[in-house]
């Protein structure tokens, strides 16, 4: 676990408590040492944060200085969940890790009847992944890299007949339909927006080019196209 999602963690452990936490139950919860949890509550206090307390007793929130935390009804929970769960299952490792480690903060505040109701959500997204699904996986983690800095991709792509050909894009985003994914693209050589399948791929090369979010050719303009009668897909 990141150092900073243990001091989130820390603090919402602290909320709304009327009594002193012990440092052993923190440290089995986060699965840290006893010193590490001593070491990270020192840390939080030199920062400014008003936790009271000492090694051996427990610690709790100066009185008065807590702020409610954001509370969900059952239903908005349950909803968290599933959505949690279908990235896990669908989406690429990067999102997948995060959305879990959402979840966990969330429910790291939440009161016990509505943590148990989290566990108890009877929807399910199963994770079953291949090799193959697997390497769609890792590339949906590249492709969303590249959205994000603008990279200009270089693709090996075959379409629905098998047909290869070699595009370069300028990706813009991800879409999932259900039962894939596409990527969002300018492509450079149809010099038109184009959807290409993340598992007909064959390989991805980041370019070295980055490209600018222009009017005609961004996102913007994309999502107008895909809302006519649009037949862009390859």
């Amino acid at each position: 676990m990141r150092r900073a999602d243990r001091l989130f963690l820390i603090i919402n452990a602290l909320r709304g408590r009327r009594t002193a936490l012990p440092a052993r139950q923190l440290a089995a919860t986060l699965e840290v040492s006893l010193r590490t949890v001593y070491r990270d509550v020192a840390d939080l206090q030199l920062s400014g944060v008003p936790i009271e307390g000492e090694a051996g007793v427990g610690y709790v929130l100066r009185k008065g200085s807590d702020i409610p935390p954001l509370m969900f009804s059952a239903d908005e929970l349950e909803a968290l969940v599933t959505g949690t769960r279908f990235v896990r299952a669908f989406a690429g490792e990067r999102l997948a890790r995060e959305a879990q480690s959402a979840l966990i903060k969330i429910e790291a505040v939440l009161p016990p009847d509505l943590r148990e109701r989290s566990a108890q959500s009877r929807i399910y997204a199963p994770i079953w992944r291949d090799a193959f699904q697997t390497r769609v996986a890792v590339l949906l983690d590249q492709l969303h890299a590249a959205i994000v800095a603008r990279s200009v991709l270089c693709l090996d792509y075959r379409d629905g007949e098998g047909r290869t050909s070699v595009r370069e894009v300028e990706p813009l985003c991800l879409s999932f339909w259900g039962g894939a994914w596409t990527l969002g693209s300018w492509c450079r050589m149809r010099q038109g927006f184009r959807n290409f399948r993340p598992d007909r791929i064959d390989a991805c090369r980041v370019s070295g080019e980055t490209f600018d979010d222009g009017p005609g050719r961004n996102l913007e303009a994309y999502l107008g196209t895909m809302r006519g009668d649009y037949e862009g897909f390859e």
